[in-house]
């Protein structure tokens, strides 16, 4: 399997001088299941912000398929994120639309949000949204606008949303801190099956052990800026878990 994402000697230095990302680099395969672990401000969604320039990298070398992300500027820098779609922890829907067109705000790759919003959508365009919304099982909640919607599934339609951009990778920061255990598991069964069906890389960070271990191929923990673990979720025992997190293992876990 080739190299999908490709990070040598990244550093980020905010402007009041945090050193959140200290030197990493790392490999990810196409196809891989990354889970990032690591307490807050460890750095972890620093780094996925840093992959497709939602944050400025202060130094070192992104390549996305082959692509340099940092070097990209305009157009080139559009069409390196057409490949990655972005899941939040807050959703980042727009409350007051439905469910479909809050999907086919997934285009904005392709088109202005502006146009995505106020000009007729092609009916191909349109068809696309529908299966998508198919696909995470909320197809009838279309016309739903998504404030009325459970924490579950507006992170469900945030998923159809970034399926809209025909992605290559998945960056899910946070997706289920948010969820209960049952949701948070829901969530996560649609991102594995994306994973498995369409060979599609998904990069998560998570809090949850359990999790990391039933949907993880690969576990990359971070600490203080670091990487102090890059290996199989079967490699995470107890002790390991209670050395990434210190005397906050528990208190994590358990939420």
């Amino acid at each position: 399997m080739k190299n999908i994402i490709e990070i040598k000697n990244l550093h980020k230095i905010y402007a009041k001088g945090t050193h959140a990302i200290k030197g990493i680099n790392l490999d990810v395969k196409e196809g891989e299941f990354c889970i990032l672990l690591g307490l807050s401000g460890s750095g972890k969604s620093t780094l996925l912000r840093c992959l497709n320039r939602l944050i400025e990298p202060t130094s070192g070398e992104i390549y996305i398929d082959g692509e340099d992300v940092i070097g990209a500027k305009g157009q080139k820098l559009r069409y390196i994120r057409r490949k990655i779609g972005m899941i939040f922890q807050q959703f980042n829907l727009i409350q007051n639309l439905s469910s479909i067109t809050n999907v086919l705000t997934g285009k904005l790759g392709y088109s202005t949000l502006i146009h995505s919003l106020t000009f007729p959508q092609h009916k191909e365009d349109m068809k696309t949204a529908l299966d998508n919304l198919s696909r995470v099982g909320l197809k009838e909640f279309a016309d739903k606008k998504t404030r009325n919607l459970s924490g579950g599934q507006q992170q469900r339609v945030a998923i159809a949303r970034a399926l809209m951009q025909n992605p290559k990778i998945i960056l899910a920061d946070e997706p289920v801190a948010s969820l209960d255990p049952a949701t948070a598991d829901s969530v996560m069964q649609y991102l594995g099956e994306l994973n498995k069906s369409d060979n599609m890389t998904v990069i998560c960070s998570l809090h949850f052990l359990s999790l990391a271990r039933k949907y993880g191929s690969r576990v990359i923990a971070l600490k203080d800026g670091k990487i102090v673990f890059d290996g199989t979720p079967k490699e995470i025992d107890e002790k390991r878990f209670k050395e990434i997190y210190g005397e906050d293992a528990e208190e994590v876990e358990i939420r």
